[in-house]
Order: C-alpha cells, then structure tokens, then sequence
C-alpha cells in the first residue's frame, strides 16, 4: 500500500517541486550526455576540473548559437505578425469561404430536419495575454534556475570520475561491482549515444530545410530551420508544431496560398524521410524504443514539466529503461499470490515441501 501510495503521489510531488527538480534534472541528463567528452579528455591527462570546464563551455557555446539563431529573428517575425494579419487573412480567404458555405449547408440541413432554429455556437473567452511585467519580472528567477543548472552539470562532471569508482568499490561483491559498473555504462553510452545521434539527425534536418526555404525565398530560412531542429527532439508533437509555424510563416510572406503551404510541405516531406528511413537506419535496434512508452513518457513529462519535459522525455525514458532492464522486472504476480498459486496441478500430499 506504500508503494501504490507514492507511486500515485509521485507525478503530483514533482510537479510540485518542478523548480527544483526540473533544472536539477535537465542538468543531468545534458551532463550525463558529455560523460564521453570528458572522459576522452582525462583519457589525454586533462584534470576532472579543466575538462569539465571545457565540456561545460562547448555546450554553452553551441546552445547559445543557436538559440541566437533563432530567437532573435523570431522577435522581428513576432513584431511583423499584427500587420501581417490581413495578408494572412486574404490568403486563406478561399478556405474561409469554402467552410463558410459548408457550415451553412450544414446549419440548413439541420434546420430542415429538425424544423427548429439551430442553437447558436457559444464564442470560448480567450483570456488575455499576461503583462510583459510578469515576464521581466521572473526572468531574474529564471536566471537564477539557469545558473544552478549550469553549476550541477560543471560539479557532476568534475567529480564523476571519483563518484563512479566510490560507487563501485562500495559494493559488496565482485559481482555486484561488475554489474554496478555495467549498468552505468550502459546509462552513459544509451544517452549520449542517442542525443549525439539525434542531435546531428535534427541538425542536418534543420539545414536541410534551410536550404530549401532559401530556395523558394523565404526569409530567415536559418531561423526555420533551427526551428525545425529544435521541435524534432519532440517526438510526434514537435513536427506537427513545426509544420504549423512554417504554414503561418508561409502565408505571412507569399501571396499564393499554394506558394505559401510549401515550406510546410517541405518541412513534411523531409521528416518523414527522416523518420521512416535515416532515423531507424542510423539507430538501429539497440536505441529503438516501443513507440507506445514514448507516447506515454511524452504525455507524463509534458503533463508535469511542460515544453521542457516534453524535450526530457525520451533520454530520460531511456535511463530509466536502462536502469529498469539491469535490476530486473519485479515479481507482481508472485507478489499478489503466494508462490505456487498459479503452477499448473494439485499439491502433492505426500511431499513434505508441498
């Protein structure tokens, strides 16, 4: 009953400490995933504090790339949308009209059946947008979550040599050494090895869609693409959100509705390339995951961390199988029943065991 208890209470625990735990959590699954830097530069006689430093640096250096690559020309984009609106507007005139027609067919139909005047459709209430003092006024908060996030990834990383051999030698047994080891192997390489490789297939991805939006004239086509890059760590969520934004690019920019569903299109075209063909090949089967549990960790994750554990949610499905596989599944139905209850056949009386 204790165990059903927190594991009811646990979702509702860590969304309530998510500004604690959700930095602290981020930070290691990033550090976790530069354990093979750093230990390819120890294996060279760097010290654990300069090869951390260093780690930690060609981290921040690439994310704040492209980060910049992308949020500041989506602040001009965002600045041109209201006079944009019309534009867009006049682009989807034809469909607007189309479903026009259609719900008045429909609202007729209805009105001839059931020979009564349909009920009018209640308008939602859109709450309005928070102050922008809300934002400024939280960002020395977020600041302060960024900067212990970035101390916990330079501090694991300084002392992960020192804490994996203290966690080894403190077993028991030679066995339980070995197997301690192995499982924090198999932790390491199954993360770093799928955010590498996901990484380089979501940056080749965004160039790729780069390109070809810098083909047909849209602008900021480094902004699209990493764009594109970013929302692909999100596994079924993260394309349709891009796909969405590149037909809202789209139709701020060309007149021609057809012209103006082509960086979508495109963007639609190359992920399922991507996911049917390059993904699979590259992974291959020792990092393929039951399509089902990314389904269900993107859903818990982003249930209670949001965008943010929407992006953790399948390295840190792979730890928690890794780790799960290693210590093995537990014994629910020897748990529930006593040992014996569902063998096939009578006990023997005659046997003192039975």
């Amino acid at each position: 009953m204790a165990g059903v208890g927190l594991l009811l209470g646990l979702p509702f625990a860590l969304r309530a400490a998510s500004e604690f735990l959700l930095p602290v959590t981020a930070a290691m699954v990033i550090a976790i995933a530069l354990v093979p830097l750093l230990e390819w530069l120890e294996r060279r006689r760097v010290p654990s504090g300069i090869a951390a430093f260093l780690c930690l640096f060609f981290f921040l250096v690439i994310a704040n790339a492209a980060l910049a690559s992308i949020v500041v020309p989506a602040t001009e984009w965002f600045q041109a949308l209201p006079q944009r609106i019309p534009q867009i507007q006049a682009n989807l005139a034809p469909v607007i009209d189309f479903y026009s027609n259609l719900q008045k067919f429909v609202d007729d139909t209805v009105q001839m059946l059931a020979k009564g005047p349909v009920a009018a459709a209640q308008a939602s209430a859109v709450q309005a947008p928070s102050s922008i003092m809300d934002y400024v006024s939280s960002a020395p908060h977020a600041a302060i979550q960024l900067f212990f996030g970035i101390l916990v990834v330079y501090f694991f990383l300084c002392g992960w040599t020192r804490l994996r051999e203290r966690t080894i030698t403190s077993r028991g047994s030679f066995g339980g050494a070995l197997a301690t080891a192995r499982v924090i192997q198999d932790v390491v390489d199954s993360t770093s090895a799928y955010l590498g490789t996901i990484t380089l297939i979501n940056v080749t991805l965004g160039l790729l869609v780069s390109a070809a939006l810098w083909l047909i004239g849209m602008p900021s086509p480094l902004m699209w693409g990493g764009i594109v890059a970013l929302l692909n760590y999100i596994p079924y969520i993260g394309p349709i959100l891009a796909a969405i934004l590149l037909a809202l690019g789209g139709l701020m920019t060309f007149s021609d509705v057809w012209l103006a569903l082509t960086p979508a299109a495109i963007q639609i075209g190359l992920h399922v390339v991507e996911a049917n063909a390059v993904t699979p090949a590259i992974l291959g089967k020792r990092l393929t995951i039951n399509p089902l549990l990314i389904l269900l960790s993107l859903s818990f994750w982003g249930w209670v961390w949001g965008t943010p554990g929407a992006l953790l949610a399948v390295p840190l499905l792979i730890i928690i199988q890794t780790i799960a596989g290693a210590a093995g599944k537990p014994d629910i139905a020897g748990f529930l029943f006593e040992e014996g209850t569902l063998v096939a056949g009578s006990p023997d009386p005659g046997d003192p065991d039975d």
